[in-house]
């Protein structure tokens, strides 16, 4: 976490931040913003199923005593007016999704909407982009190829992790990635260099025949499932009998694969529009970089600095697709 913080420069100082206090690797997100210098974190939680609000409780505060920030963080199981007043950055955490209309409408005109990936990713059911627009508050993803981030060179090694979990060595596998978007290149790479045999699709249509062990689907999210019955017919006629379809992001009807005689993995589908794995599935390290690099994208915007491409800030201002918000 403090070589996350040299790294991006991200100074908090005079700012509030409205976050979560969660569990795991991400119980970092509050205690980064207090070592940052942020004038006070309020840290939300409530019951999921990775653990109730006692646990990310005990989990946040314990990992904040330990780097001497816990005074300034407060975690609660309420958003209050006046906790909304004096924001600064909210976080689009998994705890306060969705950030609804009035929410919003409570936020300083200053504040700032920290999404917490890149701008090409957002998900219009987790927040209301009407609201932010009608209000003037900026969302801000962050850009997880910037060097003092690089997040994106996780993907390859997560990867990996998801075909290990599936019973695969990777190492002589023949894979098929299926990837329409800036994933492609670090899956291809991570793939590679663990010894795979990887071809790359941006169309499932395009796919051949050949003997792969696995069908990476790194597809981006819309209003239906990227993978359907056509998609899963012409698979199955490309891959040999055992073959396994990965879901590395993008939404997959897991029925029709399954009538068509292929594995599905993992075994849980992920939630609509979520990936398939968690990146604190190979440690906290990408988790921290994110977290940090999110905040300190926000942070820029909310003193004012100019965007650009090569930095640390992306501003989300395409309208969301409305057939997709609709299906969600």
């Amino acid at each position: 976490m403090s070589r996350a913080l040299t790294d991006t420069l991200l100074d908090l100082s005079e700012l509030t931040v409205l976050t979560e206090a969660a569990t795991g690797a991400y119980a970092v997100t509050a205690v980064l913003a207090a070592m940052a210098g942020a004038r006070h974190v309020y840290a939300f939680t409530r019951p999921t199923r990775h653990g109730t609000p006692g646990d990310a409780r005990q989990q946040t505060l314990e990992l904040a005593v330990s780097v001497g920030v816990a005074d300034r963080i407060d975690v609660v199981e309420q958003i209050t007016p006046d906790i909304l007043r004096q924001t600064d950055i909210v976080t689009n955490s998994g705890h306060l999704r969705p950030l609804t209309a009035a929410l919003i409408d409570q936020l300083p005109k200053k504040a700032v909407i920290a999404l917490m990936f890149e701008a090409w990713e957002f998900r219009p059911e987790d927040l209301d982009m009407e609201a932010c627009s009608r209000r003037g508050i900026p969302i801000v993803g962050v850009n997880e190829r910037h060097p003092s981030v690089d997040v994106f060179s996780f993907l390859g090694p997560l990867c990996v992790k998801q075909l290990h979990d599936c019973g695969l060595s990777v190492y002589k596998n023949r894979i098929a990635v299926l990837c329409d978007n800036d994933f492609v290149g670090p899956l291809r790479a991570g793939l590679a260099s663990s010894g795979a045999s990887v071809d790359t699709f941006d169309d499932v249509q395009t796919m051949y025949r050949d003997d792969w062990d696995a069908i990476v689907v790194a597809l981006r999210p819309a209003a239906w499932p990227r993978i359907g019955s056509p998609e899963a017919t012409h698979l199955a006629a490309c891959a040999p009998a055992g073959a396994i379809v990965v879901q590395f992001w993008g939404d997959m009807d897991r029925t029709v694969l399954s009538a068509n005689g292929l594995g599905v993995w993992p075994t849980a589908p992920p939630r609509l529009g979520h990936m398939g794995i968690l990146l604190s599935e190979i440690g906290p390290e990408p988790v921290v970089r994110l977290q940090a690099g999110g905040l300190r994208a926000a942070e820029w915007v909310r003193r004012g600095r100019a965007v650009s491409p090569d930095g640390y800030a992306q501003l989300v201002t395409q309208p969301p697709d409305p057939a997709f918000a609709n299906s969600h």
